[in-house]
């Protein structure tokens, strides 16, 4: 048996469903070949074999690389300057509703060109990707027109070419409303509906479809025909729900058997119960909440109870979550919202991909899985969420290979 590489003397925090935190190798040994991990446990128990590369880690432990399941990467500008009105005591519906917010950034969007998106997003990328992030997730919702909305798909679409990260894109055309269609948000939807989804599906160049169901963007009913369109175009979807307010999003959004329903400050036990049946995995956005200076906490145990997987992502954002760093988000994850060290490194991993539709590939250590890895320098795994503004990553493999050598 031959191996393109064969890692040893480490420590894997598998986080599969072993019975063991982290689901938890000690002394592990882990074999890659053809850009899969081909076996993994106890180094006493390696089958006999030779590899082309073996490195000793020294102790180090070994997770799967880290996924960030909801960002909004791809995007013109900054709003720096609503971060400072914020801070002056201006809300964000009011923001909003005065011109700035998501329509302050669709402005920049629309005026820069595919080549100036792509070339600030990947500086961004890159901050986050030298935290041991392998995969994430990209979505639009800044061109609210079928030439913008596909210039930022496009510019995502030539992340994932040009970095050693796996890129997932989503249509988020039901973000907000374009001021070319003021007072009129059916007509809109139905322009979403009829031609920019139909259109980016036909370009392959969304994964999934999300919308923003809240009072502030879209209702209950216009996100259904949102959906329904997405069904008939073959492609999963994703929502935006229960961030402000109660809208149901949920519950519309498991009926749909949606990948996920993200923020979810206000959801209820209806749509709590409804997301444990579909499947659906609740992913928390802790930056969001850290900017906005929310006060309303996701109902944790409630998602504990029903068995409902958890996420955590950046929500990577220029106006609500402006971070670079989903290390940090866990951190976040475990003071604000009380999610355990174990839960917070799950949700960057095995349930993110689930939040994906990756779970069959992504998020775990086992054989046949993905070898997307993240090597750090700790000496248990809580710390990746103890530690706040470090970064403990020391080598980082994607698909098989090395993108950050360990030394």
């Amino acid at each position: 048996m031959t191996w393109d590489l064969l890692l040893t003397d480490c420590r894997a925090a598998t986080m599969s469903d072993s019975g063991q935190p982290y689901g938890a190798i000690e002394d592990a040994a882990i074999s890659l070949r053809g850009g899969k991990i081909a076996w993994i446990g106890r180094r006493g128990d390696l089958p006999a074999g030779e590899a082309r590369e073996t490195v000793r880690l020294g102790g180090r432990w070994v997770s799967p690389g880290l996924i960030d399941c909801h960002t909004h990467l791809v995007y013109g500008g900054d709003r720096a300057a609503e971060f400072e009105l914020r801070l002056k005591g201006t809300s964000y519906e009011e923001i909003a509703k005065a011109g700035g917010g998501i329509a302050s950034t669709v402005t920049a969007t629309r005026s820069a060109g595919i080549d100036e998106l792509a070339a600030s997003a990947s500086r961004r990328l890159n901050e986050l990707a030298s935290e041991g992030v392998t995969t994430i997730e990209i979505k639009s919702g800044y061109g609210l027109d079928l030439e913008n909305e596909r210039k930022q798909l496009a510019a995502a679409r030539r992340l994932g070419e040009i970095h050693p990260v796996a890129v997932r894109t989503t249509c988020l055309a039901a973000h907000a409303l374009p001021p070319e269609f003021a007072g009129d948000s059916d007509g809109y939807i139905t322009r979403v509906c009829d031609e920019i989804l139909p259109a980016l599906a036909r370009e392959k160049l969304a994964d999934a479809v999300d919308a923003f169901c809240e009072k502030i963007a879209f209702s209950p009913a216009q996100t259904r025909r949102v959906f329904e369109t997405a069904r008939r175009l073959g492609l999963p979807v994703k929502l935006h729900a229960e961030q402000l307010s109660d809208q149901g999003g949920a519950q519309l959004a498991s009926e749909f058997g949606a990948l996920s329903c993200d923020h979810l400050e206000y959801a209820s036990e209806t749509g709590i119960a409804a997301m444990a049946k579909s499947g659906t995995v609740a992913v928390l956005l802790p930056g969001a909440f850290y900017a906005l200076r929310e006060t309303k906490l996701p109902p944790i145990d409630g998602f504990r109870k029903a068995g409902v997987p958890i996420a955590v992502s950046t929500d990577h954002n220029p106006g609500t979550s402006p971070t670079l760093s989903l290390l940090l988000m866990l951190s976040m994850a475990t003071t604000f919202f009380r999610l355990t060290p174990e839960e917070a490194l799950l949700g960057a991993t095995r349930h993110a991909a689930k939040a994906l539709g990756l779970q069959a590939t992504h998020g775990q250590l086992r054989a046949g899985m993905a070898a997307d890895l993240a090597v750090w320098s700790i000496e248990r795994p809580a710390e990746l969420s103890y530690w706040f503004g470090g970064n403990p990553n020391a080598g980082i493999v994607q698909n098989g290979s090395w993108v950050k050598r360990c030394m």
